[in-house]
């Protein structure tokens, strides 16, 4: 198991949250949350028919016992989530009879969950889309007061352990926004220092604004948008180690960052990376994953409160990873 695995499973237990698993009845899923509970990583919350759920543990041989199943259809609570719905959405044209109807949707009741303080965060994708959960949780959830968008961060888990933070590094952003621009870079760089000092337990976030330039070595308006949002950066956290634009090498190699960009608090120890556009970042990830030998760890970043992707290939093991890093993610 990764180290960064341990310690983020070892955070999400010391402060036990409620997980919601809209795709309930997925037999990922519910093998997933019998782990999850034994463990005591966190409070698994399964939505879906009871009897339907009972049957794939069943069949797996898995055991759910104490674990809540809530069934949209029948829940004690769908009056009370179409009518909070009802009141988020009018302005945009659902009705109560509309919000009734959607709160029978296993991805929209978990969504009101969290909202209403029933829950604490959301994971899903084996079954659905990320627009699927994403659509839902943008509308409810909405972003955090401070933030403008969602974006993703990656958490690779490097063999080298020269590079970033004893071979933790963190990538932004590789699977949401495809060309941010000045001013989402930006967000991209302060969410994901939160998402590293959270997750990675970084105490000095230090953030590299990659491009193809170092310091002005090149000319290009791809080059320009890198350092407004640098500026940008600066203004939305002052405090925050945050330098640009640099090549990759520039920001991770000790000797060419002093080289290229002598005097930058970031060249040559960078940790987190925040790539210009979501070719690169996506590019950059599976190379590093593939031919570097990282274990890598997908979480959305700037929601008020935490929901989380999986892809419709995951493993269990996944399932259970993105859950106890979206338990930590809900912690104060």
């Amino acid at each position: 198991m990764s180290r960064l695995i341990e310690n983020i499973k070892a955070k999400a237990s010391s402060d036990i949250k409620r997980i919601v698993l809209p795709e309930g009845d997925e037999k990922r899923t519910v093998e997933a949350a019998s782990i999850l509970k034994s463990e005591g990583i966190a409070e698994p919350v399964l939505i879906g028919d009871p009897a339907s759920v009972k049957a794939v543990a069943d069949g797996l041989g898995v055991n759910i016992e104490g674990i809540e199943i809530v069934d949209p259809l029948t829940s004690d609570k769908k009056e009370e989530y179409a009518n909070a719905l009802y009141e988020l959405r009018k302005a945009k044209g659902v009705t109560l009879e509309d919000a009734g109807e959607l709160v029978k949707d296993p991805m929209y009741y978990g969504i009101m969950m969290i909202k209403l303080d029933d829950a604490d965060g959301l994971v899903s994708g084996a079954v659905h889309t990320t627009g699927d959960m994403l659509r839902p949780a943008l509308q409810i959830i909405k972003t955090k007061p401070e933030m403008k968008i969602v974006s993703s961060s990656f958490l690779m888990d490097c063999p080298n352990h020269d590079l970033g933070e004893d071979g933790l590094l963190v990538y932004s952003d590789c699977v949401v926004m495809p060309c941010p621009t000045a001013e989402e870079l930006a967000y991209i760089a302060v969410a994901t220092a939160d998402t590293a000092r959270r997750l990675c337990g970084f105490t000095e976030p230090r953030v590299a604004m990659l491009s193809f330039s170092t310091k002005g070595s090149a000319k290009h308006e791809l080059v320009s948008k890198v350092q407004q949002a640098v500026d940008i950066a600066h203004d939305i956290a002052p405090d925050l180690l945050l330098d640009g634009e640099m090549q990759f090498d520039a920001a991770l190699v000790p000797e060419i960052g002093a080289s290229k960009a002598p005097g930058s608090p970031v060249a040559g120890r960078a940790n987190i990376l925040v790539f210009p556009d979501l070719q690169a970042g996506n590019i950059g990830y599976k190379i590093t994953q593939r031919i570097g030998g990282a274990e890598c760890f997908a979480v959305l970043q700037g929601l008020q409160k935490p929901c989380n992707d999986l892809s419709r290939g995951c493993s269990v093991e996944d399932i259970v990873n993105t859950v106890a890093m979206t338990a930590v993610q809900a912690q104060i």
